[in-house]
């Protein structure tokens, strides 16, 4: 049977390749007499006008078609002889126009397209008149290609019948070889293929006949134009797809009186003027929701970059085929190629894209005029990804939301009559920057900060690099102007400001921190300082009254020097006669030996929960919009990803983006919230999130360390700063707990849980102490504790010279002066060499609590330096017990000498420091308690250090006074 079969099949395929042969060498001669006799004739015109010269292009190029088919076919005839020579009997594989068929299909579309080009420009018609008396000696020539032809022929339509008909049957052919060889080969596996080719020939027939047909209509068109219009829209490769005088059609556009639509574009003729449209930017609606269409009309809404109106029909059939045929150009355009055949059913009824891409360049007034737009686009408007370019340097690369800026973005504004732009990297809503946004301006300058409708406002950080007066700012803005509380640096002048701003200037209450050391606490009225102050001296003096920017005493005012002496009265400085007073100079003895009060600046002129407004308001904005991922991105930072050249220039709020441990995406968040409620679980999750630059408690987080470095590193390292500092990291952690709560509930009422509870004011601030200072300290801490080592550096000077001349006792010495009991003193720890007393040994009593106690230094959590200290008690008593071979609990009276002597071993640097950190910063439900017990005591040795030290001075200062 499959012998049989296979028999049927060659012999169908020997027939079909006969047939073929012969077809192909008739077909081929004809092709050589057509290029001998019409072809050639054609070529050798030499015109001289412009029009001329380009109807000449186009007849090479179908001349070029032309070989490329001729080749084809010789190829093809030469095939099949070759496969007859070797063998009388040919199988399907030989047929090369069934298994080449995109091959034979491909030149012929190229050929008759390229044909056409030439009848829509009415190239034959050029032809036939640039070589008139030619043609007229050969119509006995052209006569043997057309049967119907007569004198009364014109030599355009012979040459127009002659370059196409023998093509056209030629096709005609291959489609009935195929057809005949499908039937004959009856029910084979290989019948569905011989049909599909026989079904491709004939849908190239019907392409043929839509080319021909579509070129025939266009130039018509071109003939009834006026000449104005033909010679703005005619272009070769332009088909006319529909005309409204053919199937009615009205535009609400002005007194538009005929409406075209072409393959590439829409035309709305008005008058001896049009308007014409890109296909590839015209959407159309045919919903005809649209409340401004037109009453009792069947009406499509075409939607323009910079125009939209309505096509109407009288009758509901007009208008759908308008719109399918409006749909199916839109679609093709796009694609940038024609269907096969033109209007085939493999994509009748599909419709174009609303998401697109393309490059337009806008012509109407407003802010876009003369813009060139490369990017997505959606129903005529730029939206998503793209950029904008006009002709003066400005452009704008980033998201585009219903035709606006919005979303991410980098504009470039270049700066008159200088090779320099200022670039914007910021977020934009609704064509304007609002949120957060990095600013790089010509000048040098750079602002890091929020803005709102183009301008700045909220927090931000401004600064001035340049050799030239540099300077930074950081604090609040409000209508591009600084407003509020913030932050200046005078690099040239080596002084900050910390204070109240309006309209740009210093006004208001203020502190000044000089490089020297000198600080003064005024209030300012426009950039000049007025009324009384505080002048704090580099040697501690301090001065109550007036005095002039460069620290000149002028008026009443009061000097209390750093002895306790105070010197009140009026005070003037003439010109070379340098500083003069009048008033009270007072040495009471009372106040010799009283030391300064340490004044603290800004407390009550700064109030804690009024700084740095701006950043919290950022993120409850946030917070108040549900936490939506759009506002998230401007709330601080961005992590949207976006082309190449965007990623290089997203930034997160003042740091770079590196590993991230915890997802920034904020429907994460929220469902990592709900699941890490219990306390162990909420604290590793909250270490994670403040190390996070996408999470927004670790983008809140890194503006308030950058805030408080911004007030007290360097220049604000003040020890008159300490108390204005330490309240302030407290606030963070209460501020940080209640938006941590305020995120929780957020999420709780997303996911419909039963909301936590609110807690009150009390218990929130032990929640902030307990679990959120901690993990938050260590931003602020290298800040912080050189405050405090400031502060306390005199206490800290004399505790180390006690301790340094407590070093010099051995250690059974140093047990006998600290009046510890000798029966606690653990003798069995003193190995003795030979050359060795027991009286000389030092540093092996106690090195357990010694080097345990060392280890205060090591961490930053108050908690965990406490928990240091009750080890170090307890290693002590351990030492004890094993002394007096039995449990022994110390009583204060003994365990004060041993501590002092466990501290004076140690040598804590500015123990004095830590242990006020401590007491500041420590959980206010310790004290009373174990710690605060052990604390008491540490401080207790620590005063006892500096008081044996102070009375060691003064009997010094006496002995030197009274010899």
């Amino acid at each position: 049977m499959v012998r049989l079969i296979t028999r049927t099949l060659d012999m169908c395929a020997t027939e079909a390749a006969e047939s073929l042969l012969q077809s192909e060498e008739t077909f081929s001669a004809c092709l050589a007499r057509i290029n001998a006799i019409v072809l050639k004739p054609l070529l050798q015109s030499e015109p001289h006008e412009q029009k001329g010269k380009d109807n000449l292009k186009l007849l090479l190029l179908l001349n070029d078609c032309f070989h490329a088919l001729w080749d084809l076919t010789e190829e093809n005839h030469r095939t099949l002889k070759e496969k007859f020579s070797i063998s009388p009997s040919l199988c399907l594989q030989d047929l090369y126009i069934l298994w080449k068929g995109d091959l034979f299909l491909s030149v012929y579309i190229q050929y008759f397209v390229t044909f056409a080009n030439c009848v829509v420009v009415q190239g034959f018609d050029q032809a036939a008149k640039n070589k008139s008396e030619f043609w007229k000696t050969h119509k006995t020539a052209l006569k043997q290609f057309l049967a119907d032809f007569t004198s009364e022929t014109s030599i355009p339509v012979a040459l127009h019948t002659v370059l196409h008909k023998p093509l056209r049957d030629h096709v005609q052919q291959y489609a009935l070889i195929l057809t005949r060889l499908s039937e004959a080969i009856g029910k084979s596996p290989d019948r569905e293929l011989v049909t599909s080719a026989a079904k491709q020939y004939a849908k190239l027939q019907s392409f043929i006949s839509q080319v021909l047909d579509e070129a025939c209509l266009t130039k018509a068109l071109w003939k009834s134009l006026g000449h104005k219009l033909t010679e703005w829209l005619c272009v070769p490769e332009r088909r006319l797809l529909e005309d409204s005088k053919n199937l009615p059609v009205f535009a609400s556009v002005g007194r538009t009186n005929r409406v075209l639509l072409f393959d590439d574009i829409l035309v709305l003729i008005q008058g001896n003027n049009c308007q014409s449209f890109d296909l590839k930017l015209v959407w159309v609606d045919g919903s005809g929701s649209e409340k401004s269409a037109p009453e009792n009309r069947h009406t499509i809404h075409i939607v323009t970059p910079e125009e939209a109106f309505f096509l109407s029909a009288k009758e509901p059939c007009m208008k759908a085929v308008w719109q399918w045929k409006l749909n199916q150009a839109v679609r093709q355009a796009l694609n940038g190629k024609r269907d096969f055949p033109l209007w085939g059913e493999a994509r009748e009824g599909s419709e174009p894209p609303v998401h697109r891409c393309f490059k337009y360049v806008f012509r109407a007034e407003g802010r876009f005029k003369n813009a060139a737009y490369e990017g997505e686009w959606y129903w005529g408007k730029p939206h998503g990804k793209g950029t904008l370019k006009w002709p003066d340097g400005r452009n704008h690369v980033g998201d585009f939301k219903e035709g606006l800026e919005h979303g991410f973005g980098i504009c470039l504004v270049p700066l008159i009559s200088e090779d320099r732009y200022d670039c914007y990297k910021c977020h934009w809503c609704e064509g304007k920057m609002r949120g957060y946004g990095i600013c790089e301006y010509g000048n040098e300058m750079v602002y890091k900060g929020y803005f709102n409708d183009n301008l700045r406002q909220g927090f931000g950080i401004l600064e001035n690099p340049s050799a030239e007066q540099p300077f930074k700012y950081t604090g609040q803005w409000d209508n591009d102007k600084k407003n509020g509380y913030g932050v200046w640096d005078d690099k040239d002048r080596g002084e900050r400001y910390i204070g109240i701003w309006q309209d740009d200037h210093r006004h208001g209450q203020g502190i000044v921190v000089t490089q020297s050391g000198v600080c003064y606490q005024r209030k300012f009225h426009v950039d000049k300082m007025v009324g009384s102050g505080i002048l704090l001296l580099e040697n501690d003096s301090v001065y109550e009254g007036n005095f002039t920017r460069d620290l000149t005493f002028v008026g009443k005012g009061k000097l209390t020097f750093s002895n306790g002496f105070t010197l009140e009265g009026t005070f003037s400085n003439k010109s070379g006669q340098g500083l003069q007073t009048q008033g009270i100079l007072n040495t009471s003895s009372d106040q010799q030996d009283a030391s300064i009060t340490k004044v603290q600046l800004g407390l009550d002129e700064f109030p804690v929960e009024k700084r740095w407004q701006g950043i919290y308001d950022q993120f409850l904005g946030f917070l108040h919009s549900g936490c939506k991922e759009e506002m998230e991105e401007s709330f601080t930072g961005f992590h949207i990803q976006t082309s190449k050249e965007l990623r290089k220039s997203q930034e997160y709020l003042f740091c770079q983006r590196g590993p991230e441990d915890v997802s920034g995406k904020i429907e994460d968040v929220l469902e990592e919230l709900v699941q890490h409620q219990e306390p162990e679980s909420l604290q590793c999750y909250l270490q994670k999130a403040f190390k996070s630059s996408l999470h927004p408690l670790g983008k809140l987080l890194k503006a308030l360390t950058f805030a408080f470095q911004a007030t007290y590193s360097g220049i604000g390292a003040n020890k008159h700063l300490l108390n204005m500092a330490q309240e302030e990291v407290k606030y963070y952690a209460k501020k940080i707990w209640e938006l941590y709560q305020g995120l929780l509930h957020l999420a709780l009422e997303q996911k419909g849980q039963p909301l936590a509870e609110t807690e009150d004011g009390e218990k929130s601030d032990l929640s902030a102490y307990r679990l959120i200072l901690p993990l938050i300290l260590p931003c602020f801490y290298p800040e912080l504790f050189m405050l405090y080592m400031l502060y306390h550096e005199k206490e800290d000077d004399l505790y180390c010279q006690g301790i340094v001349d407590l070093s010099l006792f051995p250690d059974i010495k140093l047990l006998e002066v600290l009046d510890v009991q000798k029966h606690l003193w653990p003798l069995k720890d003193l190995t003795l060499t030979n050359n060795q007393r027991r009286s000389l040994v030092k540093d092996k009593c106690f090195l357990s609590a010694t080097e345990c106690l060392q280890k205060l230094i090591t961490t930053v959590d108050p908690r965990e330096k406490l928990e240091i200290l009750q080890k170090t008690y307890e290693e002590i008593e351990t030492t004890v017990s094993r002394v007096v071979e039995r449990d022994y609990k110390l009583p204060m009276d003994d365990l004060l000498p041993l501590l002092m002597y466990v501290v004076s071993r140690a040598r804590i640097q500015h123990l004095g420091a830590e242990i006020h950190l401590i007491r500041d910063l420590m959980d206010p439900t310790n004290e009373g308690g174990m710690y605060d017990f052990l604390l008491t005591a540490l401080e207790s040795c620590y005063e006892h250090i500096q008081k044996d030290m102070r009375l060691h001075q003064r009997e010094t200062w006496h002995m030197a006074r009274d010899p």
